[in-house]
């Protein structure tokens, strides 16, 4: 009788006693595990990166992992101002989350530096660098001259403007300084003359020339590679 009692009494604690809650992953090592993966792995050469994670629900349960937690971004998406970075515990049965992050890029990007117009070409005194962020310009941007090397502008820009690959046409037919030939209709004879580009552009771009044998400066529009018609 006595041991019987003991036991009872010993159930009785134990179904008195609360049960241990499981262990829970914290979210804010879910939320820098997001951040962390950006910053290591999504950060440009050259560039600084910030990010920040948004809270997650602070009703979300996670079962704590045994394994370090693996991050990603899924199918290899574009780094855009907001992203939602997949986190999850990489054992069996593990659990998946997704991590609204945002993000600012900052790196130096070619911004105009006076007024263009369509046709021109892009040089040294056309622009200048400056630090943006990149993770908001939806339509890309450009780094260095050399990535507009040759090329035209496809529409005129204002001082100021971030230049972006969309803004740029094709290489440019005639370069400031080439030698051209001048073609000039008059009452429908066509006449060649040498002349010196002094401007640059692709086909249909507009652009002054100056005559080789007399020096005057005339308004054409290139033809092709080389070539300029003269306008009346």
């Amino acid at each position: 009788m006595i041991r019987r009692a003991v036991a009872v009494t010993a159930l009785a604690v134990l179904l008195a006693a609360p049960l241990s809650a499981a262990a829970t992953q914290s979210l804010e090592a879910v939320r820098a595990t997001a951040v962390n993966w950006l910053q290591q792995h999504r950060t440009l050469p050259g560039a600084r990166m910030t990010a920040e994670a948004s809270p997650l629900d602070s009703r979300l349960q996670l079962a704590d992992c045994a394994a370090p937690l693996d991050a990603s971004l899924p199918g290899n998406r574009r780094l855009t101002a907001r992203v939602s970075v997949t986190v999850r515990c990489p054992v069996p049965g593990g659990w998946t989350v997704r991590v609204p992050v945002s993000v600012r890029m900052f790196t130096n990007v070619l911004v105009t530096s006076r007024p263009l117009a369509r046709g021109d070409g892009i040089g040294a005194a056309d622009v200048h660098g400056e630090e943006r962020d990149v993770a908001g310009l939806a339509y890309g941007y450009v780094a260095g001259l050399d990535q507009v090397e040759g090329r035209s502008l496809a529409r005129p820009l204002s001082a100021g403007t971030v230049l972006t690959p969309g803004m740029l046409a094709g290489r440019q037919a005639v370069r400031t300084g080439d030698a051209v030939s001048m073609e000039a209709s008059i009452e429908g004879v066509t006449i060649h003359a040498d002349g010196v580009a002094l401007g640059a552009g692709d086909t249909g771009s507009r652009i002054k020339v100056r005559n080789a044998s007399s020096g005057k400066v005339l308004d054409a529009v290139v033809s092709g590679p080389g070539t300029v018609a003269v306008l009346p």
